[in-house]
């Protein structure tokens, strides 16, 4: 990643996200924190993740989410060359 987001002030909003106790916690701070299409467009990412985790294809991926072919193929980047984030989550939310 070309910028340092590591910084105080990240680190600040990650502390505070995870402060979060209920997913209505969750909900009241990320409305108030993103705009509607930004929360709608991380939900997409995440399913796209879950979808090609799952071995589905661009093709069935584009259609239940309506995610573009870009959006899928960053994704797509993101879980071959990123920091395992979303398998991370994933792998938690199939644990539990």
């Amino acid at each position: 990643m070309s910028r340092n987001l590591h910084t105080e002030e990240m680190d600040r909003l990650f502390d505070g996200i995870l402060t979060l106790k209920t997913r209505e916690e969750a909900y009241r701070f990320f409305e108030d924190l993103c705009t509607a299409g930004e929360l709608e467009a991380m939900q997409q990412r995440f399913e796209v993740a879950s979808m090609l985790r799952n071995k589905n294809t661009y093709s069935e991926i584009a259609e239940k989410t309506g995610a573009s072919t870009a959006t899928i193929s960053r994704v797509n980047r993101s879980l071959m060359y990123g920091d395992d984030g979303y398998e991370l989550v994933i792998r938690r939310l199939e644990e539990n």
